[in-house]
């Protein structure tokens, strides 16, 4: 790969999927990844109710050995969990009985987030209920002037397996860019100004855009018009989750 690519040049990085987020997060101090429909607002939710998140591959067959040897509840798909099972779905974390450990696999920023704790120190899990937050905790706990931080945003993934870029998190990496510039943060690159200036175009019209986007119209169509209005609680969540070697843990 070109070392351009890596935005090196830049202390923040932005860029997309396992593939750009891998290149962008290489020599970063800190990697925050977001995927707003849904795991990243299914994971603030979980963090809000102070359950420990253990993310995990989509789909892996040993997820449900895993989650037992962890003591932890398994999130199963949307389309197969029951009534009061829990699944990727915010609205059912927020809704499931009390518990310690979740092991919430997604195709995207669960497994991205996976993909990059081998690779950076922190990783961190940001939305749009948790934006300014995130950006907060940077600005606190590290110095602009040498920290490096890479925003990946997780997309989505066509039929073929392919990269889908979602808008919606274009517009969730671009909450916690734009709320790191408005804490005078240097060194944006042009690919991460570009998106924190993609969500001050929409920047209290969160919901409408979420409800009409591709993505909020699949979960819409297939009943789940709830979780998109939970990813648009913007700036309801105070709780920045970190993973260590435990899971995703809310920052003291």
């Amino acid at each position: 790969m070109n070392s351009v690519l890596h935005q090196a040049a830049h202390g923040v990085r932005f860029d997309w999927g396992p593939v750009g987020g891998a290149a962008v997060a290489e020599g970063a101090d800190v990697a925050v990844v977001v995927d707003v429909l849904s795991f990243s607002t299914s994971l603030s939710v979980a963090a809000d109710l102070g359950i420990v998140v253990l993310p995990y591959p989509w789909e892996a067959e040993d997820a449900p050995t895993y989650a037992a040897q962890h003591r932890a509840v398994l999130a199963l798909g949307r389309s197969v969990a029951g009534p009061g099972e829990v699944s990727l779905s915010p609205v059912s974390v927020r809704a499931a009985e009390p518990m310690e450990r979740l092991v919430l696999p997604s195709p995207n920023g669960s497994a991205i987030s996976v993909q990059l704790a081998s690779v950076v120190t922190t990783v961190v899990g940001a939305s749009l209920r948790n934006a300014a937050a995130v950006a907060d905790w940077i600005a606190r706990e590290h110095d602009a002037e040498t920290a490096s931080i890479a925003i990946v945003a997780a997309g989505e993934r066509w039929p073929d397996g392919s990269l889908r870029p979602a808008i919606e998190d274009l517009w969730g990496a671009g909450a916690v860019l734009a709320a790191l510039e408005d804490h005078d943060w240097p060194g944006l690159s042009p690919e991460a100004a570009m998106a924190a200036d993609a969500y001050r175009l929409i920047a209290g019209r969160e919901e409408s855009h979420l409800m009409a986007c591709a993505s909020g119209q699949e979960l819409v169509g297939a009943g789940f018009a709830a979780d998109v209005a939970v990813a648009a609680e913007v700036g309801t969540s105070t709780t920045v989750p970190l993973l260590s070697d435990r899971g995703f843990i809310a920052a003291p």
